[in-house]
């Protein structure tokens, strides 16, 4: 009942300040209404295993009723089939092999690695979410994060397990608010099913049909079941606010199953996603979209919907909104470094006709990976894969060498079993798409070609952690804050405003008046004013990859002397 209550008091507020500004004759209301709010539902390591994309085993009836309320779209993949540098692209706009985020992980810790570190992006890198607060979006995590680099404290106005934009001090704020479940990550495929039949579910070709096999595959769609129960809860929450009809509501995966040779392979099953967006007004309910779209264009996309300038910088393009593009005629993907083992494969995509290419031929493609080897598939292959057991299409991944390079076609051949890269037939689509790979390595300056020590020694001088500068607190005016003797702070008859300057190249800075342990930090974008009384401002700031910078303060008291 308490929660009702809650609830009910944010519904009034927002009417209340909406009535207030409407007598008051202010913009405020139009600004909010311009400016939607962004429920944006993600979860882990699954492909589209939906009732409304024709899987008769799921059971997913939230989610069927999302897509018939809004677009769902059939031909979106992820830049890497794991987590870590996924998530980088997605929430930098950028792909991972151009900002030194590409191995899985950078905290991974092992023998005769170089880790752990935190990536160092270049210094204009932010995160998409800065873009937003800096335009008035209340923005809130919860709770993942997994970006190669600490989250930045000005990345969110909040990022914890009770994040929610209920939280937001202000109804009339737009939110942009993540909720990340965890349900269906790979680890959670391998105890054994609850609800799902074994028998009733469908076995790749690239599988042995076992029992084992069946087992882990039906435990997956236990936890999809799951999982759709958890956002029906988000959804009613957002219907019980009053919101869903001004709120944009993204549903998708970070990558593909969580399965071997789905998970951290460049095949469709690790790398394409489902995604589903309700826009109420602007998308047609039950719409489908064929449109090619990668992850790396969800930055750009969320920019586009808020009304935001879209950073040249961004390598993603916006495939909705007002600054929606032509689509693509190509997606990309890279595989580095997992765990234990270095790798470097790249992939591209028309949607169509896939193309990999393998840069280490000589190793075998199932490689030592401890923590994927606890998977009961994975532990099924392997002994069967021992006693001779696999047969046709299951030896294919067991294979070594490996060919250097790998061309399917996608549509002919879903599982990509049948390598055509060397059938003459396919020679103009190999090179066509050979050639789309060069541009676009060349283009995003792929970091795959350096090696791991080589570029943390550019990113962490002498293997130490550069540390951000400890920002300055002064008036706008001040002469020379360069003077160690200035003192922050002061007293002046008039209001003043404040300059927070940090010397650090492309750190971003946060601050706040609240006192205590665990402050609210906003994010500085330009000077402050202080008009009255006795104001004292803390701020710190952060290079993305850096250490945060130490925090320092500085009392203001504006009036008469």
């Amino acid at each position: 009942m308490r929660f009702y209550h809650v609830t009910l008091g944010r519904k009034l507020l927002r009417s209340l300040f909406i009535v207030l500004s409407l007598i008051a004759g202010t913009s405020n209301t139009l600004m909010a209404q311009d400016r939607p709010n962004i429920l944006w539902i993600t979860i882990e390591d699954l492909s589209p295993h939906l009732g409304s994309y024709g899987d008769p085993v799921a059971q997913t009836p939230t989610l069927d009723r999302l897509a018939s309320e809004g677009m769902r779209f059939t031909n979106v993949f992820s830049t890497a089939a794991v987590c870590a540098p996924s998530r980088s692209t997605i929430i930098t706009g950028m792909y991972q092999t151009s900002i030194g985020t590409h191995h899985m992980r950078t905290s991974h810790v092992g023998p005769g690695l170089p880790t752990p570190y935190e990536a160092v992006p270049p210094p204009y890198v932010k995160t998409f979410t800065e873009y937003l607060r800096g335009a008035g979006y209340y923005c809130t995590n919860n709770v993942k994060t997994d970006y190669q680099f600490a989250t930045p404290v000005t990345a969110w106005d909040e990022s914890s397990n009770t994040a929610h934009w209920r939280n937001c001090p202000d109804p009339s704020q737009p939110f942009f608010s993540v909720f990340n479940f965890t349900t269906t990550h790979e680890s959670a495929a391998w105890p054994e099913p609850e609800q799902t039949d074994p028998a009733t579910v469908s076995v790749p070709p690239y599988y042995p049909d076992t029992l084992p096999v069946r087992k882990s595959i039906a435990r997956l769609y236990d936890n999809v079941a799951k999982v759709d129960g958890q956002i029906n809860e988000i959804l009613r929450q957002l219907d019980e606010d009053g919101l869903t009809d001004n709120t944009i509501v993204f549903f998708l995966s970070d990558h593909g199953d969580g399965l071997p040779r789905a998970k951290r392979w460049l095949y469709d099953s690790g790398l394409r996603v489902p995604m589903i967006v309700r826009w109420p007004g602007k998308i047609n309910p039950g719409a489908v979209s064929e449109e090619l779209v990668s992850l790396v264009d969800l930055a750009p996309t969320v920019l586009s919907l808020a009304g935001i300038d879209i950073p040249v910088h961004l390598q993603g393009q916006a495939f909705l909104g007002p600054r929606k593009a032509a689509p693509r005629e190509y997606v990309f993907a890279a595989r580095d470094r997992f765990d234990e083992a270095y790798d470097m494969v790249r992939a591209v995509s028309d949607g169509r006709f896939k193309y990999i290419r393998n840069y280490y031929p000589l190793q075998p493609y199932v490689l030592w990976i401890p923590y994927r080897n606890n998977s009961p598939i994975m532990q099924e292959l392997l002994r069967l894969y021992a006693e001779g057991g696999l047969e046709g299409p299951q030896k294919n991944w067991f294979q070594f060498p490996r060919p250097a390079e790998e061309l399917y076609d996608t549509q002919a051949d879903p599982f990509e079993l049948n390598n055509l890269a060397n059938d003459p037939e396919y020679a103009n689509q190999l090179n066509r798409l050979r050639q789309a790979l060069d541009a676009w390595r060349a283009e995003t300056r792929d970091m795959g070609d350096i090696s791991e020590e080589a570029m943390i020694a550019q990113m962490w001088p002498g293997g130490v952690q550069p540390v951000t500068a400890t920002p300055i607190i002064l008036p706008h005016n001040s002469m020379d804050a360069r003077d160690a003797k200035v003192e922050p702070g002061g007293t002046f008859d008039s209001p003043v405003t404040i300059q927070i300057h940090c010397p650090t190249q492309g750190a971003s800075i946060a601050y706040t008046t609240e006192t205590g342990e665990k402050p609210r930090w906003l994010l500085y974008t330009g000077p402050l004013t202080i008009k009255e009384g006795t104001t004292t401002l803390r701020a710190k700031a952060i290079r993305y990859g850096y250490k945060e910078s130490d925090e320092v303060s500085a009392t203001f008291t504006i009036g008469p002397q």
